[in-house]
């Protein structure tokens, strides 16, 4: 069993009958799915709320029933995985594009779990990845030159040498700081950017990460003044 799966093992024990499940996006967040449908199949009985297309269709193809934030507008858990984690379990998302959906499943959930392997703990948030930020296509290039502004450097995402589009139709910028000091500040500022759809800084958000290494897991806890902040989002 490699990392990745390892990660997903952990957190799919939390996943219990009668649930609404955040579904994530990514290469651990996948293995969660599969593993989420093995139980599936044995009897559980869940609803799933993917967090991009692909997630969904992965979903469908293991006999995960689907639902949407309309009809199931309170979250039970979302397992998702992170590009980085700081010391505070601040996250880093949004390398596989997915992000504004990840977020806003994120917000719905009563717990966030966060699966990753070793390699994805950093102490300071943007060491190893840019920060992505979806923009609106309409001027996305004024939009490009307020976010350097704000002392980033910008790499349009590509794919198959055009511009890369999320699930919502927008652009993603990915925005290389020298330091993120400040995550919460940060995320605010790109976010008051006309243009912005949201950005890939996850402040608080995360309830639990649960971390695979060569040594085996560990699970990292949010303190309880994010766990109570985390808590009240859903009723």
């Amino acid at each position: 069993m490699n990392l990745k799966e390892m990660a997903a093992s952990e957190a799919v024990k939390y996943v219990d009958d009668d649930m609404v499940v955040g579904l994530g996006s990514g290469t651990t967040a996948s293995i969660a799915i599969k593993l989420i449908g093995k139980k599936v199949k044995d009897g559980m009985r869940i609803v799933g709320i993917p967090t991009s297309k692909d997630s969904e269709t992965l979903a469908k193809s293991v006999g995960i029933p689907i639902g949407d934030l309309r009809a199931r507008p309170a979250v039970d858990i979302t397992i998702d995985g992170a590009d980085e984690v700081d010391p505070s379990l601040n996250l880093i998302k949004g390398l596989g594009g997915a992000l504004v959906r990840e977020k806003i499943v994120a917000y719905s959930s009563n717990l966030e779990v966060i699966v990753a392997d070793d390699s994805k703990i950093v102490q300071r948030l943007g060491q190893k990845a840019p920060v992505p930020v979806e923009v609106v296509k309409f001027g996305y290039e004024a939009t490009v030159d307020k976010l350097q502004r704000l002392g980033c450097t910008v790499q349009m995402r590509t794919k198959w040498d055009e511009l890369f589009t999320t699930d919502n139709g927008n652009f993603i910028a990915d925005c290389r700081f020298p330091a993120i000091d400040d995550p919460r500040k940060l995320e605010s500022e790109i976010n008051n950017v006309p243009g912005v759809v949201d950005n890939g800084l996850f402040v608080g958000l995360a309830d639990k990460v649960i971390v695979a290494s060569k040594g085996g897991i560990e699970i990292l806890e949010s303190n309880s003044v994010l766990r109570a902040r985390t808590t009240s989002r859903a009723p």
